[in-house]
């Protein structure tokens, strides 16, 4: 044998023993999976999560976009006229007398001249003074309101009575009381303009006149306001 085939055949005799102890350890390791994942180290527990992070800073503004076309013209609109009304200013008037001693039984008592500013307000009116009623038998008096000459009629009269059933046996008899009565009440549908407003007595219907008398020995007053509807 060749010195060449000596060293060939104690090469194979060393290197056979060492392949079936490769062998064998290879047979009897068990691998872990997550071993070529990791390294040679295993994976531990997930940790706890970190807070949240600082806001970052502002970026830089961005260069402005192209303008848009124009739009579509619109229809045309209609034109409206606002109409602005001036706040309401007070508007009244007193008429005052110390001691009418008006003793008629028909006719104006008295009268007082107003002006009114605006044909869509209504007119407040108060007659306040001394009323006397005597007759005798049984009689009614009228004391009522009147508006450049006619009665109002928006809705009804402003007027106030006196009825006496049983008299006296004569007119100067001592059932002789006087005492302070007022007449009061609205009034619409009067225009705008000066307007003479008065007060007047006259009889009741059905009913026979008596002995009248109007502001006795007192002050007598016609007070009108004008008041938005």
């Amino acid at each position: 044998m060749s010195p060449l085939a000596s060293r060939l055949l104690v090469l194979l005799c060393l290197a056979l023993p060492l392949y079936g102890v490769e062998k064998v350890k290879s047979r009897g390791y068990r691998k872990e999976p997550d071993v070529d994942k990791y390294g040679s180290c295993l994976q531990g527990p997930a940790g706890t999560p970190g807070r949240d992070g600082n806001p970052g800073a502002n970026g830089i503004p961005g260069t402005p976009g192209i303008p848009g076309r124009d739009g579509l013209k619109g229809e045309k609109g209609e034109c409206v006229s606002e109409i602005f009304e001036e706040p309401w200013r007070p508007n009244y008037k007193q008429c005052a007398w110390n001691a009418l001693n008006y003793g008629i039984d028909l006719g104006k008592v008295a009268d007082c001249t107003f002006t009114k500013l605006r044909s869509d307000s209504a007119l407040r009116v108060l007659f306040s003074g001394s009323l006397r009623l005597k007759c005798k038998n049984a009689c009614c008096q009228r004391w009522y309101f009147t508006f450049n000459g006619a009665e109002c009629t928006g809705p009804l009269p402003v007027e106030s009575i006196i009825y006496l059933d049983q008299g006296s046996p004569e007119l100067n008899s001592t059932i002789n009381i006087h005492r302070t009565s007022s007449v009061e009440g609205l009034c619409e549908g009067v225009k705008a303009g000066l307007v003479d407003v008065a007060v007047w007595v006259g009889t009741c219907a059905d009913y026979p006149r008596g002995d009248a008398s109007t502001g006795w020995n007192s002050v007598s007053r016609i007070i009108i306001e004008e008041l938005p509807k």
